[in-house]
């Protein structure tokens, strides 16, 4: 089993961090994906929460994943069915982060500690250091994409 994890922070709120990663539509401004979302969040549950299915397009690679649960502080996902990959899980927990006053002029800035773990397992016929180098890179651009978005302003 492949396991990456990367630990991002991020100068946001969780409440405005947790948003931006479920507006699913607009995911691509991190990834280096196209995404549909074909199924909406299940009733009561947050915006694009638990219940959304969402189409994942890399380049001619297409899957689905499945928001398994949400809320402000965990958001899990899967990969519906065993393609690309099997046993697929993302697990992102976002973690509040106070700044110091004595290193800040606002006392009440917040910051986000996002800690991204994924799991999965190989095709047999791909190296698992190669997917994992591959896969571990995107993630750590898009996390830092995201980082980046925060920093010059911007909420969703």
């Amino acid at each position: 089993m492949i396991t990456i994890a990367v630990t991002q922070k991020i100068s946001a709120p969780v409440e405005q961090v947790c948003q931006v990663l479920l507006a699913h539509r607009q995911l691509d401004r991190f990834f280096n994906a196209k995404i549909k979302v074909i199924k909406i969040e299940d009733d009561g549950e947050l915006i694009g929460g638990k219940g959304t299915v969402r189409q994942i397009s890399i380049g001619k690679i297409v899957f689905e994943e499945e928001i398994i649960n949400a809320s402000n502080k965990h958001i899990c996902y899967r990969i519906k069915g065993n393609w690309p990959v099997s046993n697929h899980q993302g697990d992102i927990y976002l973690t509040p982060q106070f700044v110091s006053p004595a290193t800040s002029f606002d006392s009440d800035s917040k910051t986000t500690q996002l800690d991204y773990v994924i799991k999965f397992n190989s095709p047999k016929w791909l190296p698992e250091f190669l997917l994992k180098f591959f896969v571990g890179r995107d993630i750590i651009n898009a996390m830092k994409k995201l980082a980046e978005h925060f920093v010059a302003g911007n909420s969703l």
